[in-house]
């Protein structure tokens, strides 16, 4: 009797753990995805920008991936501050302020530089984890720098960074969109 209750919990306890388990790995699955597509849509914004045009459509939809991103990288289970709690941590800001110039200040004045320089930034935030993950789970990757503190790492991360500086810098110089006037 006592070792049938104990393999009822046991077995209890095992199927919670497998569920909680793929419960993990389909978050996982939906963050990389969510990420991914504000890699994209975000590059497409970028580029726009620096071609002088607004795609209020593709802006909507990478604002929403980069916050959906970020809320739930928080959602892992983790131990501790990680470096990725911090990355989400300081791109909430990032995200409230490129929100708040493209949507409420509507790009006005000083809020239309603002904006460029926070959507490139939220879009670098969004690339660095990429080259981490990169780096992490690529076999060939990971064997040029298994602790990413070698070259090939820091490498790909400084041309991240500079790129993504460059693009900031053209796109706040040539984005000057036609403001939006109202339908009635």
């Amino acid at each position: 009797m006592i070792l049938h209750i104990y393999t009822i919990i046991h077995t209890l306890i095992s199927l919670i753990a497998i569920f909680t388990g793929l419960i993990v790995v389909f978050g996982m699955i939906i963050h990389t995805l969510i990420s991914l597509i504000a890699i994209f849509t975000g590059l497409i914004v970028v580029f726009g920008m620096i071609g002088g045009n607004r795609l209020d459509g593709w802006t909507k939809w990478f604002l929403i991936t980069a916050v959906l991103t970020t809320a739930t990288g928080f959602f892992f289970p983790f131990h501790g501050f990680t470096p990725a709690i911090g990355l989400g941590i300081i791109s909430l800001p990032f995200l409230a302020l490129t929100i708040f110039a493209r949507y409420p200040k509507h790009l006005a004045g000083a809020w239309r530089w603002i904006y460029v320089i926070g959507a490139v930034i939220c879009l670098y935030f969004n690339l660095f984890v990429l080259v981490v993950q990169a780096f992490e789970k690529i076999p060939a990757l990971h064997a040029m720098a298994p602790t990413q503190t070698e070259p090939p790492f820091k490498l790909a991360q400084l041309i991240v960074l500079v790129v993504s500086a460059l693009l900031a810098i053209i796109a706040a110089i040539r984005f000057h969109p036609e403001p939006r006037v109202a339908t009635s």
